[in-house]
């Protein structure tokens, strides 16, 4: 969240942060944001994850456009995720387990920060809130669901 602040701080963004803290707390709080927002990033953490359909169901009826971290977000009807690729990542994983397998040491083995990042665009959620995506971003996406 410091690093959220900071960030819209330095780019001259108002970034409010809304806490849930169950699944009771989302319709309620994306309803506080309607007509208010102009756009909403939701933290992707076990709660949010697991209660995707409803967050993607009240952002959309608050016609607040929304962005994620996780393209299942997308997948279930939101708008846009940008996050890792997840395939990466485990092949990644299934190196560094084949390394130690082998006779690494762990603590010898570098840390390593996702390489690669998926834009993912659902064109019916954008229709939906009444937004049009330029061709600019689509043709930055590796995927636009139509």
């Amino acid at each position: 969240m410091a690093a959220i602040r900071t960030a819209s701080a330095k780019l001259n963004i108002d970034a409010n942060v809304i806490e849930i803290q169950t699944a009771k707390d989302i319709e309620a709080a994306l309803a506080t944001l309607a007509g208010q927002t102009d756009a909403l990033y939701v933290f992707s953490e076990p709660l949010t994850n697991s209660n995707r359909d409803k967050i993607v169901k009240a952002a959309t009826e608050a016609k607040i456009p929304t962005i994620f971290g996780f393209r299942e977000f997308v997948d279930a009807g939101g708008l846009i995720s940008y996050g890792p690729n997840f395939i990466d990542l485990f092949v990644r994983a299934a190196e560094f387990t084949d390394k130690i397998l082998k006779g690494a040491t762990p603590a010898d083995l570098p840390v390593q920060q996702p390489v690669k990042f998926d834009l993912i665009i659902n064109l019916k959620a954008a229709k939906a809130l009444g937004l049009s995506i330029s061709d600019t971003v689509l043709t930055r996406a590796e995927e636009v669901i139509e």
